[in-house]
């Protein structure tokens, strides 16, 4: 005759799962995990070791953010069909979750690295760094886009890869090289977005990497052209040659009230 299966307390069982058994009461009031037997007397619940992987198929979707009733949808016709869709469905949210969290934590890098910079800067120096290349969204303007058509242009554009909030990115003005060399210190042509882990499509720009020229220019935009003009003198001196774009952005917009605190950092990629 076959051993009867000696059954585990309410208490035993809960504590091997590392949950209340306050939880296991409630399954069982909601009909989603039942014990294994009653005891006719004291109406204990008893619970069979083998119910372990049942319990544990649900703690897991439960972890996932499965809902109750999803998870009683499920345990009423489990297959492994089902139980693969399901756990496809939620691993692929978290996927999503984990790439929202690195680019929240890039761009928090990015705020961090500004505040260092600020910190530590000399205003008057101009100095060579390297950078890796970056896919940057960008939005076409001229010397006649207002700055109310830029402000639209650059959140249509945003809108396209879903940010949420504006401050999910980083942004930027782009001026060619090659008018900064012929003295048009106001032809700008795009403006950038630059997303965290935007990988390459087509549509987008690439920032070369290599090496850059970066300087940094204090009050407001009009005397930018001050700045590049000690920026291209610096290039001659050092027999630098300065190619694609130069890549503006303010990197203090934070923790400033006055546009005569504005800091604007220039960076332009060098040919070789």
């Amino acid at each position: 005759m076959k051993k009867k299966e000696k059954l585990l307390t309410i208490g035993q069982f809960a504590a091997m799962h590392g949950i209340n058994k306050k939880t296991l009461m409630w399954y069982d009031e909601i009909g989603l995990f039942k014990p294994a037997a009653i005891h006719p007397e004291n109406r204990y619940r008893g619970y069979s070791y083998h119910q372990s992987p049942i319990l544990e198929t649900i703690l897991l979707l439960r972890e996932l953010g499965v809902s109750i009733n999803e998870i009683q949808d499920f345990m009423g016709d489990r297959s492994a069909g089902r139980l693969k869709s399901l756990l496809e469905e939620k691993i692929a949210g978290l996927d999503l979750q984990v790439s929202r969290l690195q680019a929240a934590r890039t761009l928090l890098c990015a705020h961090l690295g500004h505040m260092e910079t600020l910190l530590g800067m000399d205003l008057s120096e101009i100095s060579i760094i390297e950078k890796e290349e970056r896919c940057l969204a960008t939005v076409e303007i001229g010397q006649d886009t207002t700055f109310e058509q830029k402000v639209e242009l650059v959140a249509a554009e945003a809108g396209k890869y879903q940010l949420g909030r504006f401050h999910h990115a980083s942004y930027g003005s782009m001026i060619p090289v090659a008018s900064l060399q012929d003295g048009s210190f106001g032809a700008y042509s795009k403006l950038f977005i630059e997303i965290p882990f935007l990988a390459y499509q087509d549509g987008l720009h690439r920032a070369p990497g290599g090496r850059y020229l970066r300087a940094f220019h204090q009050g407001d935009w009009e005397g930018l052209p001050g700045k590049y003009q000690e920026i291209l003198g610096y290039a001659r001196e050092h027999s630098l040659e300065l190619f694609g774009f130069s890549y503006e952005m303010g990197i203090n917009e934070d923790v400033i009230d006055r546009m005569e605190d504005y800091i604007t950092q220039i960076e332009i990629p060098i040919l070789g």
